[in-house]
């Protein structure tokens, strides 16, 4: 399946993307799902975070408060690229460029989920993040990283995260449309 024939699935999917969100295609050839009216924040966020380092496909270093702070994205998983004595998974690489591209020097929105607490048990910060536009508005890192099969839908611990259906429908279209990962690994 055509990323085009895989995102005409997606908008046909109620709740793919929420209401009101816009799903387009990239120069690279990969998803970018857009924050439309209905596709916002849910909870607590602190704006203007500058992302500092990128670690792989699912944990970064951004500025908070003046401290330099490690966030692991909820909600999703991307393969391992840096984890130690552990190899490098299908499709890690792909996935921790695509982060680094796509985060590296931009100031982005932290979203914090009350649902998963603040903290992962190796003491990261715990965030959805967003990623601030030049002209306005918000998309949704995570759910893009879903999108374009740069990640996996994963949810830790018993408790369902705030996103949880947007990712699982996102991850659905992905693997059907076999985009990054799904195409890439088998």
């Amino acid at each position: 399946m055509t990323v085009s024939a895989a995102l005409a699935l997606c908008v046909s999917v109620v709740g793919c993307t929420g209401a009101g969100a816009t799903t387009t295609i990239t120069s690279t050839g990969t998803t970018a799902v857009a924050a439309g009216p209905d596709l916002r924040p849910k909870g607590e966020t602190v704006s203007d975070a500058p992302v500092i380092r990128v670690v792989d496909g699912d944990t970064l270093h951004v500025l908070l408060n003046g401290v330099e702070t490690t966030v692991r994205l909820i909600g999703i998983n991307t393969p391992e690229t840096v984890k130690p004595d552990s190899p490098i998974e299908c499709f890690g690489p792909e996935a921790s460029a695509y982060t680094k591209k796509m985060l590296t020097d931009q100031s982005v929105t932290l979203e914090f989920d009350a649902s998963q607490g603040r903290l992962d048990q190796y003491g990261r910060t715990l965030a959805y993040v967003w990623r601030e536009l030049p002209g306005g508005g918000l998309r949704l890192f995570n759910l893009e990283a879903v999108a374009g099969g740069f990640a996996q839908e994963r949810q830790y611990g018993p408790t369902p995260y705030a996103w949880k259906k947007a990712f699982r429908a996102a991850q659905t279209t992905a693997r059907a449309g076999q985009l990054g990962m799904w195409g890439a690994c088998r």
